[in-house]
């Protein structure tokens, strides 16, 4: 079927579709937040410290960071129903081995092979909305996909903390495996493909040197917790990030067939919504991070409540992205752009001022202005930063977006552990070390949540003429 004789209408299979990657997609994001609820099980479980257990989710992210700039190339070279098939068959063996795990190692195997499905689902089902979706409803649906974002990274810690309480950490897995089979029957039944796919060449030598670039800055972050940042192994770390990204963008420009093309960069509107996005991703999965582990050890409570704090957040972000694509359709990207960010601005000024003194249920109130901001923000952004692009460039901006999205949120989630580590490693208490830490990290997150608004603001000017 060619591009020009597919008609884009809103139908149950475009749904069914956009559900089936969304399913999966949400899945990932899920247990990667759930995970977090556990780290002190699993610390205590597999006797190891705070550096090696955010592996589990620092290295799931790492892998989605790494996939995902493989999608443009998958989408253009294989169907869309083979690419979606690849991904649930690659998930469901990564959450057997998850649920599996004897060993430490073994459970990070599954993270990395769910990281690999996810990496493959998230930009598909975005490209899917772009190629198929009537243009006059694709903020709405847009809205509808970030939901992803806006309510699997608070739904997994609440999800996480009953589980454990009730059950155990393996049964996290166990308990999504029927959601990932539901997704995987609603996507080989309703994909339709919307292009003709092409016998395009993969630039690997471009995809190794960006790949060893990411690789090298999460492990030079993690590091940075127990060697300090000035450390001579992690500045290494850094400089060979600094070479491989070069060789990277030297490589592309040299390839006749680029892994990413870089010509998405020319857009402005595309820049800073990009830029806008990646601090929300960063700061979100460092809250994600933060917030459960500093109410079990520093306050604690067990993991049922500490993962409930960011629920009443997820669910008002969850009611507020379909509006906010509506606002978005009617109004254009700029009001529901700038009340998101600046939700987030508010919320995390609250949570520096008051993590020393706050209880559980004030933490819940201050995490929900971040949830409306992501109810607001997120999608909005990400629409008008993808429509500004030409439709040829479509599908390099989804992966570029989607991709430093992942690595926003691996390096979040590194950098505020490399940070309460370091705390934690300057007394014997444990939960004195965590609270100086945390207080610290919360700091920096508001630093970024600023960075963010005026990226927002700069993005949306063009939407406002």
């Amino acid at each position: 079927m060619s591009e020009t004789t597919f008609e884009r209408k809103l139908d149950a299979k475009l749904i069914l579709s956009v559900v089936a990657a969304g399913l999966l997609s949400f899945v990932g994001v899920v247990v990667e937040t759930a995970m977090n609820v556990t780290f002190p099980t699993l610390m205590t479980e597999f006797g190891i410290n705070t550096s090696t257990v955010q592996w589990v989710t620092t290295g799931y992210l790492l892998m989605l960071a790494i996939i995902i700039p493989a999608s443009s190339f998958l989408n253009k070279r294989f169907k869309m129903k083979t690419i979606f098939t690849a991904a649930i068959i690659l998930f469901a063996v990564g959450t057997l081995l998850g649920a599996w795990a004897p060993a430490f190692g073994v459970l990070l195997a599954g993270r990395v092979l769910q990281g690999i499905g996810t990496g493959i689902a998230l930009p598909l089902m975005y490209n899917i909305i772009l190629e198929q979706a009537p243009e006059d409803k694709t903020g709405f649906i847009m809205g509808i996909a970030s939901l992803v974002c806006a309510l699997a990274p608070a739904v997994g810690p609440s999800f996480g903390g009953v589980i454990v309480k009730y059950l155990g950490w393996r049964d996290i897995f166990w308990a999504l495996l029927p959601v990932v089979i539901l997704a995987g029957v609603f996507g080989i039944t309703s994909i339709r493909q919307a292009t003709k796919t092409e016998k395009v060449s993969f630039d690997l030598r471009s995809y190794l040197f960006l790949a060893l670039g990411f690789v090298c800055l999460v492990f030079g972050l993690s590091l940075a917790g127990t060697q300090g940042f000035l450390s001579a192994s992690v500045l290494g770390l850094f400089a060979a990030t600094v070479v491989f990204l070069a060789a990277f963008v030297w490589s592309v420009r040299k390839s006749s067939v680029p892994l990413i093309h870089l010509d998405v960069f020319r857009y402005d509107p595309f820049v800073f919504g990009l830029f806008t996005l990646v601090l929300i991703q960063f700061v979100c999965l460092g809250l994600s991070y933060l917030i459960p582990n500093y109410s079990q050890l520093v306050s604690g409570t067990d993991s049922l409540a500490a993962g409930c704090i960011l629920l009443p957040g997820c669910i008002l972000g969850a009611i507020l992205n379909p509006i906010s694509g509506k606002i978005l359709d009617k109004k254009g990207a700029r009001l529901p752009m700038l009340i998101g960010t600046g939700c987030m601005v508010v919320c995390l000024l609250l949570f520096a001022l008051l993590l020393k003194s706050a209880g559980t249920a004030l933490l819940a109130v201050i995490y929900a202005f971040f949830g409306t901001g992501q109810g607001f923000g997120v999608g909005t952004t990400q629409t008008h930063s993808l429509t500004a692009l030409p439709e040829q460039l479509s599908a390099d901006g989804t992966a570029v977006i989607t991709t430093l999205q992942q690595l926003a949120g691996a390096i979040g989630t590194a950098v505020v552990t490399a940070i309460v580590e370091a705390a934690q490693e300057q007394t014997t208490n444990l939960a004195a070390g965590t609270q100086t830490g945390s207080v610290t990290s919360a700091w920096l997150l508001l630093v970024l949540s600023v960075l963010l608004f005026l990226g927002a603001c700069r993005s949306s000017r063009k939407s406002a003429q």
